[in-house]
């Protein structure tokens, strides 16, 4: 509950269990603290608070670089009462989707269930928010580090508080679908088997010319159509907001978990400014994709919409429209897996004054995910967000790396069926 307790009086309040630790940082189990400064204030529904955000503004004059301090002043203002908040997942029956789903019921439920390995009881183990935690200050007795969970530092929604909808092509209910994705422990699918049969994710939008050919199949709940149009976009804002009433929702988040598209191409008077974007969905342009669609949807029923998935969705038009309409968009990719990782080591290595030559990743899964990328175009979008989390990099050590100098970079992915949802990486970094 972090800093929206009911403590109004803008005292330092906090209640702690912290673990008897002889080393310097201290975990503590608070699940409420407040900020006493002059720079924070507390109403009722809100804790407001003053930010100067300081940078530096660097400028090249007769060779010779100039730094000049910088400070902007930001007011924030977060809401202490959370609300009920809905999450609408695009792609809702796929392996993402089903497990999201079956994770947040065993948790809700506090399940255990029985593996070959032994009980295992629900945990959000793997979530930045109800997993890590981060650093609130040092004890003002010992000196030591003040490390809180993350989800206690802003008032957030609990997962097990989320309510759940969404959309899929494949018309399965979440139980079948779970099924069919193979993700899930049987003996645990069992103890939520009756309450994913009962969600079955609504009609989708399906532009065959974005995914791969072979999810053909899987289309048997779509709404007409094949090219984006202005009825598509209607359609999803009126499933929004039936959503939003059904459930008595404050809030509600759509979220891209649906499969990779490919990339949409940026054309001057089609999708380059959100006049033109409205414009070429309502003319039909095939150059709109699925998940803009959803955006642009999502842009103007307030709902703020997260893409997890590699193609270029914020087209310029589209974040033009979001920034227009004050809307929040956010995501490029999940990258949960080998990408997270590479992420961590290129930094580390470089940072480190170690000059890569070369990076190889190869991959191999049996999902549908693995299917969806064997098709070329579907795979060059993963390919580009992969091998983007080097380029910044490299860029910004010049030492190591002259101007337009780059490591080799070379991405594989293979689509094995037989190994199912057990995807395997094997990367190479090879620096001189």
């Amino acid at each position: 509950m972090a800093p929206h307790a009911d403590d109004t009086n803008g005292h330092a309040t906090t209640h702690t269990n912290a673990a008897s630790n002889p080393s310097s940082t201290v975990a503590y189990n608070a699940e409420h603290f407040t900020v006493n400064s002059p720079h924070v204030t507390y109403t009722p529904d809100d804790i407001i608070s003053k930010y100067a955000y300081r940078t530096t503004s660097v400028s090249l004059t007769h060779g010779q670089l100039t730094a000049v301090p910088k400070e902007t002043h930001y007011d924030f203002k977060t809401q202490r009462h959370v609300g009920k908040v809905g999450v609408m997942l695009v792609g809702w029956g796929g392996n993402n989707g089903t497990t999201v789903t079956a994770g947040i019921l065993a948790n809700r439920r506090k399940l255990t269930w029985d593996t070959r390995e032994g009980p295992r009881h629900a945990n959000y183990y793997g979530s930045l928010v109800m997993a890590s935690t981060v650093k609130l200050g040092t004890d003002s007795e010992t000196g030591k580090d003040v490390n809180i969970p993350l989800h206690n530092l802003l008032p957030m929604a609990h997962p097990n508080d989320l309510v759940l909808g969404g959309w899929d092509i494949s018309g399965l209910d979440l139980a079948t679908a779970a099924d069919r994705a193979q993700v899930l422990e049987p003996t645990l699918k069992q103890l939520v088997r009756k309450d994913l049969a009962a969600m079955r994710p609504l009609p989708s939008i399906y532009y065959p010319d974005f995914i791969a050919a072979n999810q053909e199949d899987r289309a048997d709940n779509i709404l007409p159509g094949s090219k984006a149009s202005w009825e598509h976009v209607e359609h999803l804002r009126a499933d929004i907001r039936a959503f939003r009433s059904s459930h008595n929702l404050d809030k509600v988040i759509v979220l891209w978990t649906a499969n990779t598209e490919r990339c949409a191409d940026i054309l001057p008077g089609v999708n380059d400014t959100a006049d033109n974007l409205l414009s070429s969905i309502k003319s039909s342009h095939p150059e709109i994709a699925p998940s803009t669609v959803f955006a642009v949807a999502s842009i103007l029923e307030n709902a703020p919409f997260i893409n997890g998935s590699p193609q270029n969705t914020f087209v310029p038009g589209c974040i033009a429209l979001a920034e227009q309409h004050d809307a929040f968009l956010g995501g490029d990719d999940f990258k949960s897996g080998q990408t997270k990782m590479k992420s961590a080591l290129v930094d580390f290595m470089i940072n480190a004054g170690i000059k890569l030559t070369s990076i190889a990743s190869y991959n191999h899964l049996g999902n549908n995910d693995g299917r969806n990328l064997s098709s070329e175009r579907q795979f060059r979008s993963k390919e580009i967000s992969k091998s983007s989390v080097v380029d910044d990099m490299v860029a910004a050590n010049s030492v190591l790396y002259a101007e337009g100098e780059h490591p080799d970079h070379c991405v594989v992915i293979k689509y094995m069926p037989a190994v199912g949802d057990n995807k395997r990486a094997l990367d190479e970094y090879y620096a001189e």
